[in-house]
């Protein structure tokens, strides 16, 4: 249609950058080893940290669920989509993260999006480490706050920031703990101190920390010990519980508000009883089992320590997120296809989801690979080094 032309010369510009993205179709489930095109590859770029998207048990939980209450919840919580399964997540997740109460959404994206526009809005400040999630970006945008950005775990930078700001309004500090990209970890102990000293509201995204940190596998809160010093919770149950959907955990007033102020949780289809069942089972299995969680931590290190011994640029990261820093689009996509056809699956990462000339291959284990995975894997980085 005449009226879209433009888009043509829009992706021209993308593809002429390397930036242009492609859909890899994966014909298997998310295990070490995956099926791609009828090709069998080592899966080093799943979020599914843990495995626990294909154990058998957690399998079973969605399937009997599947039976039971069938495939969709048919609305929204508040109107016929709330079930027995949802308050007992619920409750799951607040006992998980140590809290009074917990609130489940669709997902992710819009817990962050929801939550943190209808906790400020236009007289209001919100500080945002500038390496948080797209979905924190957003919702601070649609929160119309005036938003002050500070460098990546700068926490003196925030402090100076929040002595700076003496008009009144509400104070929001919102992070992650565990950065997506880099893997690297913010100072909790330190963050709620500043809070604490401001006044000021603080908000953590525990995403890539679930399942990962923590002696129970919690996340970044219980790692640093300050479950009790952190009033909003946000997390995910896409990756390492290996389901679908978001929490924020918190007190009660916190999570009532929530229910009645929270446009992506009001107006949007809850969440169904497969995936609901699934995210019960995997936190009990997180919670009771320390063993798959130490071996993932050992294949880390083997995997970090390999690749420096091989010469690579890996960014210092405290999760079990992997990035090799590698600069440019094109040499990132480069090394993206000859590990490929060394039987390595693991992407090239271009702008926007990181800086220009911060391009990298993010890798990502799991606790279900093995030393020959990591083996396996090591040599390939050899041989495309």
């Amino acid at each position: 249609m005449e009226c879209l032309e433009w888009i043509n010369d829009e992706l021209k510009q993308v593809h002429d950058k390397n930036l242009f993205r492609y859909l890899t179709e994966l014909q298997s489930g998310q295990s070490p080893e995956v099926v791609i095109d009828g090709k069998e590859y080592l899966l080093l770029a799943s979020n599914s940290y843990l495995g626990l998207s294909v154990d058998p048990r957690v399998v079973q939980a969605a399937s009997d669920a599947l039976r039971k209450y069938g495939t969709g919840s048919g609305g929204s919580r508040l109107v016929s989509g709330s079930s027995d399964l949802h308050r007992e997540l619920e409750e799951k997740i607040a006992n998980f993260k140590n809290t009074e109460s917990a609130i489940l959404f669709s997902s992710g994206y819009l817990a962050n999006i929801g939550t943190i526009s209808s906790l400020v809005g236009p007289e209001d400040f919100i500080y945002s480490d500038e390496l948080n999630h797209a979905s924190i970006i957003d919702g601070s945008r649609l929160s119309k706050a005036k938003l002050r950005i500070y460098p990546h775990l700068d926490l003196e930078e925030l402090d100076s920031l929040l002595t700076k700001d003496k008009q009144s309004g509400k104070k929001l500090v919102v992070t992650d703990t565990v950065f997506s990209m880099d893997g690297d970890l913010v100072d909790l102990q330190k963050l709620t101190k500043i809070c604490e000293k401001h006044n000021a509201m603080l908000m953590v995204d525990e995403a890539h920390a679930t399942g990962v940190l923590g002696e129970r596998g919690s996340g970044a809160t219980e790692h640093f010990n300050v479950e009790n010093k952190v009033p909003i919770v946000m997390g995910t149950l896409s990756k390492a519980v290996g389901s679908l959907g978001g929490y924020i955990a918190g007190n009660r007033e916190l999570i009532d508000y929530i229910r009645n102020r929270v446009r992506s949780y009001i107006f949007d289809t809850s969440l169904p009883a497969p995936s609901l069942a699934a995210s019960i089972k995997s936190i009990e299995i997180i919670s009771s089992e320390k063993e798959p969680r130490e071996h993932l931590w050992k294949m880390i290190g083997m995997f970090k320590e390999g690749l420096e011994d091989l010469g690579y640029d890996v960014i210092a990261s405290d999760s079990a997120i992997v990035p090799i820093l590698t600069g440019d689009p094109e040499p990132t996509l480069r090394m993206a296809e000859r590990l490929r056809e060394e039987g390595v699956f693991t992407p090239a990462v271009r702008p926007p989801s990181v800086a220009p000339g911060k391009c990298r291959i993010r890798s990502s284990l799991m606790s279900s690979h093995t030393v020959q995975h990591i083996e396996k894997a090591l040599s390939a980085f050899k041989n495309v080094r």
